[in-house]
């Protein structure tokens, strides 16, 4: 049997789908899902608005917390006035928290967490975000001028989790995000870094797949080894 592998999509209304019958929508890019298949996984998507995530525990193998829109800024004593916030998404929020929580607590099924999910990872535990990054350190590398896509490098530890699977030091993935973490939790440590010192990799260090980086993995996969590792690493972790 091929591992199932759950991946968490956005709410009904936070994507605009244009759809003639239905304006309701649970949706998530398909790349995750190719990233998915390709490294042996059964994707299964995720949708929120559940109130109690055990069935999702018991269901999948292992888990890929997606990317999305910003968190809400009360879940770690932020700015919700923050002029540059984007919608949050309460419903995804709370069941993405609890996931996550669930999986840093019982620790015995691996997750791979991307960008927001990265984020969701810091403060299920307790840690910060930059609610703008470049609100807080005055210019922001992490987008291009368009607000959408760059690619920037970023430098792995050696000794991380996250260098034994990618087995690369100094990638260049894509990267979409406004936002950044703060304060990183206790109980995390940071395995990768840009050059302004954002962090862009999160790890449980007693864990062999407890992994959250800040770029889109899922963007370059296709054409990139180091970035389909991710996602073969996490299959790997479900034997």
């Amino acid at each position: 049997m091929r591992p199932i592998i759950g991946i968490t999509t956005h709410a009904p209304n936070d994507q605009v789908v244009q759809d003639a019958l239905y304006n309701r929508h649970y949706t998530s890019p398909a790349l995750y899902v190719d990233a998915v298949r390709r490294a042996g996984g059964v994707p299964v998507l995720l949708p929120p608005d559940v109130s109690d995530v055990t069935e999702w525990l018991e269901l999948a193998d292992g888990f890929v917390v997606s990317g999305g829109t910003d968190i809400d800024p009360t879940l770690y004593g932020g700015d919700p006035g923050h002029p540059s916030l984007f919608p949050a998404s309460p419903k995804r929020d709370q069941s993405e928290l609890d996931l996550t929580r669930a999986l840093l607590e019982q620790r015995n099924k691996p997750a791979l967490f991307v960008c927001r999910g990265m984020q969701m990872m810091n403060v299920a535990l307790g840690g910060t975000l930059h609610e703008d990054i470049k609100s807080a350190l005055g210019q922001d590398i992490h987008r291009g001028a368009d607000g959408l896509w760059t690619q920037q490098e970023v430098q792995v530890e050696e000794a991380s989790n996250l260098y034994r699977v990618m087995q690369a030091q100094a990638p260049a993935p894509y990267s979409g995000h406004h936002q950044g973490i703060k304060d990183v939790a206790e109980g995390l440590v940071v395995s990768a870094s840009a050059a302004d010192g954002i962090v862009e990799a999160l790890e449980v260090p007693d864990h062999p797949y407890l992994i959250g980086v800040q770029w889109h993995p899922e963007m370059s996969a296709d054409r990139e080894a180091c970035q389909q590792r991710l996602f073969d690493g996490l299959i790997a972790g479900t034997q």
